[in-house]
């Protein structure tokens, strides 16, 4: 099984406002770089879809060291979503859970892989980190040079 690095973030400009997420993959020699961004969105959601992103662009089951600076995503992911699921897609204050759409496809995209999930803290010169952030700041204004 191959093991691949991914490193993903998200960023918005305005909370909601234009969003934009970023995933780098590694894997030996090769690496792959990938961004893009949505309108009328949140930070948690953008960061949610650089998780799934880079775990759609992988071909084959691997194992992957995901690495995230969202302690929402690695939370949700590894300690909220079973017991998300129990309760039928309700909090523990029985509201809806937000983002319900998101954290099903990556849950969808982790039964797919084997994933190890790793939180760091962002804006701390971590190589990985800092070009996740880049890609997700460049998918801002690739989407704003289209609009």
């Amino acid at each position: 099984m191959k093991e691949v690095t991914l490193y993903t973030d998200g960023a918005c400009k305005g909370n909601p406002g234009i969003g934009g997420w970023g995933a780098w993959l590694t894997f030996g020699q090769h690496e792959k770089r990938l961004c893009g961004g949505e309108h009328d969105t949140t930070n948690n959601r953008m960061e949610l879809l650089g998780a799934i992103e880079g775990l759609k662009a992988l071909r084959e089951p691997c194992k992957v060291d995901l690495y995230t600076d969202s302690s929402y995503v690695q939370k949700g992911i590894t300690e909220w979503l079973a017991g998300w699921k129990r309760k039928g897609w309700k909090t523990a204050s029985k509201q809806p859970v937000k983002n319900q759409d998101l954290w099903q496809q990556l849950d969808e995209m982790c039964q797919k892989h084997q994933v190890e999930w790793h939180w760091v803290k962002g804006h701390a010169g971590i190589e990985g980190n800092e070009i996740a952030d880049q890609l997700a700041n460049q998918g801002i204004e690739e989407l704003r040079a289209r609009t």
